[in-house]
């Protein structure tokens, strides 16, 4: 496999999602499945297994598909379970000489479906090393059935499940770390990446996970416009906010061995970020300054831990 990254090359390839998909404009979903899609060799072919959610209901619309690939709609608790049974069914498949062409195993599940409904399957699936790839896109909320808070969505954030008002500040919990738990499963590859710039950390990062031999699992930032409450066209300067603020740090574990892969020239206060988007919009009222500060003391706590780890 070459890591060599041709971005003339890379962009002249034909789209494996396909133009004509129901996504909301501005939506990371698709800019995300169609970025690791595009780190496939041209001449391998996959299988994509889709947990229910955003992504799935407007890639697939019964007998239409998005896809140029094989595509199969999982329910929200069993994408990863249904990926590694494919992937194990093709591997007895080969050895009995039925089969010829090359596959690879990729799932693409949202953060509801990943963090959450689905984590059993994705743990299973991990700890026993399927060769295959678990992209989750975080999209930091349950935006298929209304914006409702998950276990993704990061403190003080307003959803309709953990609404701003006199009893509460929006959601009064931590974002859980999901790469950091697919990390402790000891699989061969884990990265937390986003699509900003010319893409070239997600293309990497994807590429690295779907030509490691064995279970990997890659995080990345999906901005939603809907739950967010941003205008579309924000999309990229929200993403870069993300990783500029280290609110969404981009690294991988390799083997074990942990590699920032950015760093900004300068660290932005997390309030640039915050102040982007409708869903932090009270943490600017009036007596609310704790919020912020409390943001940016919970960043700058877990950057400063993942220097340490990859002695950035």
């Amino acid at each position: 496999m070459s890591t060599v990254y041709n971005l003339k090359k890379e962009v002249e390839k034909p789209f494996r999602l396909t133009g004509g998909h129901r996504l909301c404009a501005g939506c990371g979903a698709g800019i995300v499945v169609a970025g690791v899609l595009r780190a496939l060799d041209e001449e391998d072919k996959a299988v994509v297994t889709n947990a229910t959610g955003c992504l799935e209901v407007s890639t697939f619309f019964y007998p239409y598909t998005a896809y140029t690939d094989s595509f199969i709609h999982s329910a929200f608790e069993n994408a990863a379970a249904t990926c590694s049974g494919v992937e194990a069914a093709y591997k007895a498949l080969k050895r009995r000489g039925k089969i010829d062409e090359n596959y690879k195993f990729i799932t693409f599940g949202g953060d509801g479906g990943t963090y959450d409904i689905g984590f059993q399957s994705l743990s299973g699936a991990m700890e026993r090393g399927h060769d295959m790839v678990y992209v989750c896109y975080d999209n930091e909320a349950y935006m298929n059935t209304g914006v409702q808070r998950a276990s993704s969505t990061p403190a003080f954030s307003r959803t309709t499940t953990s609404p701003v008002g006199s009893a509460q500040c929006g959601k009064k919990q931590s974002k859980k770390d999901l790469t950091e738990i697919m990390v402790a499963h000891n699989i061969p590859y884990v990265a937390q990446t986003a699509p900003v710039g010319n893409m070239r950390d997600l293309h990497m990062k994807s590429r690295k996970s779907i030509y490691t031999e064995g279970a990997a699992f890659v995080n990345i930032l999906a901005p939603c416009p809907r739950g967010w409450d941003y205008p579309m066209a924000k999309f990229a300067e929200i993403t870069q906010l993300a990783v500029d603020t280290c609110i969404w740090p981009m690294f991988e574990v390799e083997e074990g061995v942990w590699r920032l892969t950015y760093v900004p020239k300068k660290k932005r206060p997390v309030e640039e970020f915050l102040k982007s988007q409708g869903r932090f919009r009270h943490m600017f009222e009036k007596g609310n300054e704790w919020m912020i500060e409390e943001a940016q003391k919970d960043v700058d706590k877990k950057w400063e831990r993942l220097l340490e780890r990859t002695g950035g």
